[in-house]
């Protein structure tokens, strides 16, 4: 099948078009996502002081200072200020790193960063991938683990969620 000059350029457009918006897409579904998975772990870890998701906060160890899209720290690790607020800048590795890969991210700078964390004390980090649905979750001393569709994810120690990725995922649809 033989096209002309401007079919060429009408495909060119429409595949250019496509990406714009699925990145797009990608880069607002991220919030969405951060938003809905702090309150699916807060609703289970914070009435029983137990753990505390928190979207974008700044944890400075191993002399790096990172801001995972959601870190969850233990209830011991929250510092507060004498107002009894939490700091926005904690110095302790959060027990559970959470990153949403977004396009113009690099997945080995991100991967980089969440080995940083399980080298300094977390417990759990996992990679979210939008683009193909997946979490890739990373365990101290063991193999990465990827997991689609709904197989239970791993999670810290003495918190009670079940959660899988066809679930996380859903929650990037704005309902």
């Amino acid at each position: 099948m033989r096209f002309c000059n401007c079919q060429k350029r009408a495909l060119l457009v429409n595949i250019a078009m496509e990406q714009f918006f699925k990145n797009r897409c990608q880069i607002l579904a991220t919030p969405a996502c951060r938003g809905k998975l702090c309150a699916a772990v807060n609703e289970v870890t914070e009435p029983m002081q137990l753990a505390y998701g928190f979207p974008e906060l700044r944890c400075t160890f191993g002399g790096r200072s990172l801001v995972p899209d959601i870190a969850v720290l233990r209830w011991a690790q929250i510092q507060f200020n004498d107002e009894g607020e939490p700091l926005d800048d904690v110095s302790v590795a959060p027990c559970w790193a959470i990153e949403i890969l977004s396009p113009q991210q690099s997945s080995n700078r991100v991967t980089d960063n969440l080995l940083h964390c399980l080298s300094h004390g977390s417990e759990l980090g996992w990679l979210l991938d939008p683009g193909d649905r997946s979490i890739l979750s990373f365990l101290p001393g063991q193999q990465p683990r990827l997991d689609r569709g709904s197989a239970g994810l791993p999670v810290p120690d003495g918190l009670a969620l079940h959660l899988s990725a066809e679930q996380v995922f859903g929650w990037l649809k704005m309902a």
